[in-house]
């Protein structure tokens, strides 16, 4: 059982320490062999009626995450869609990880999600998981998740995070070394993987269509 053996802490923040370890956006991240997930759900089931939740999970895989999702432990529900007491609802969910999802992650996401039309899924990333080589699966992982229609950034607003998942006890967040010029470099080799994907999208449609006539 999932629900058993991964522990969805939700409402319950993270210790300082433990924020600054994980999500430091360093290249090299020699020791950090658990991904943490900051994680935000919004669940609307009429216009007017709109509640959310909030909290941080860990493990080794984004996986593992979601089989809470589709144990009904993060979008109760959510697997009712199409019934005539879920009309209506929906989800936005956004993930602000500290390792990107690997490939395999990626895959079964990118089902899950179409699955699952009235669930929309943004994710931030710190560092980009083995993402190096240029035909890396994690980087055709990561295009498959666009297709899918998530959004994928990095995290550009650390203070967001601090303030919204960590005990930080009014304490004002102070940037580590590197943080903005990571950052920058970060966000832009993620926009070169996921520009790949859009650039064989045009192409096979093009070709497609010069066949077609």
């Amino acid at each position: 059982n999932p629900l058993k053996t991964y522990f969805l802490c939700l409402s319950v923040l993270l210790a300082q320490n433990k924020f600054i370890y994980h999500y430091k956006n360093m290249r090299w991240a020699k020791g950090r062999h658990e991904t943490y997930l900051c994680i935000v759900v919004k669940r609307r089931v009429r216009p007017n009626s709109l509640s959310f939740d909030f909290g941080h999970l860990r493990n080794r895989h984004l996986v593992l995450f979601l089989r809470l999702m589709e144990a009904g432990a993060l979008c109760p529900c959510l697997w009712g869609y199409g019934a005539p007491d879920s009309v209506g609802l929906c989800y936005s969910v956004t993930w602000f990880c500290s390792w990107s999802p690997c490939s395999d992650c990626s895959y079964r996401l990118a089902q899950f999600l179409s699955q699952n039309p009235n669930l929309r899924l943004r994710i931030y990333v710190s560092r980009l998981y083995f993402c190096d080589p240029e035909d890396s699966s994690a980087r055709e992982g990561l295009r498959m998740l666009q297709r899918a229609g998530v959004q994928i950034t990095t995290i550009s607003t650390v203070v967001y995070c601090w303030q919204t998942f960590v005990a930080c006890r009014q304490r004002v967040f102070k940037a580590w070394d590197g943080l903005h010029q990571n950052s920058v470099q970060l966000a832009r080799k993620l926009n070169d993987i996921l520009q790949v994907g859009h650039t064989h999208t045009h192409t096979h449609t093009c070709t497609h269509t010069v066949l077609l006539s």
